[in-house]
Order: structure tokens, then sequence, then C-alpha cells
């Protein structure tokens, strides 16, 4: 196991993923930040569903240059 940051998180678009999914049921993962600074990250309801065309473009895209940038080791630990 390697722990990451919030931050790597949320830029590799995983946060957008999950959210997208969390939505379906009225829950997402909320990220408080001040500055560049991660203040807070809880779980909560919400009323909307989904995202922005813009903000779902910008995660397919953030989403598909990790895979892309990681897609080796993934398959290699996927065999171990």
């Amino acid at each position: 196991m390697e722990e990451k940051s919030w931050k790597e998180f949320r830029e590799s678009g995983f946060l957008w993923w999950i959210n997208m999914i969390l939505h379906t049921f009225g829950w997402a993962i909320v990220v408080e930040v001040e500055g560049n600074e991660i203040k807070r990250v809880y779980p909560a309801r919400v009323r909307y569903r989904g995202f922005t065309e813009k903000d779902n473009s910008n995660g397919y895209i953030k989403v598909s240059e990790y895979i892309k940038r990681n897609a080796d080791g993934i398959l290699k630990e996927s065999k171990e």
C-alpha cells in the first residue's frame, strides 16, 4: 500500500469520478480548499445530481491522462 494525498486524488480526476457515482445516491465527497491547501474532506448528503458538461469533459480528460501515464504499472500490479 502506498498512501497518496487528497491533492493527487483530485488532480487525477478520481474525486470527480467517485462523486459522479455517489451523486446517483445523493451523496458526495466534499473537499474544502483554502488557497492551495486542503482544509477538510468529508462525505455529505446532496440534493444535486451530476456535473456540468465542462466539468465532465475535464474529468474524463484527467482520468484518461492518468490511465495513459499509469497503464503499464496498473497492468503489472494486477498480475502480481
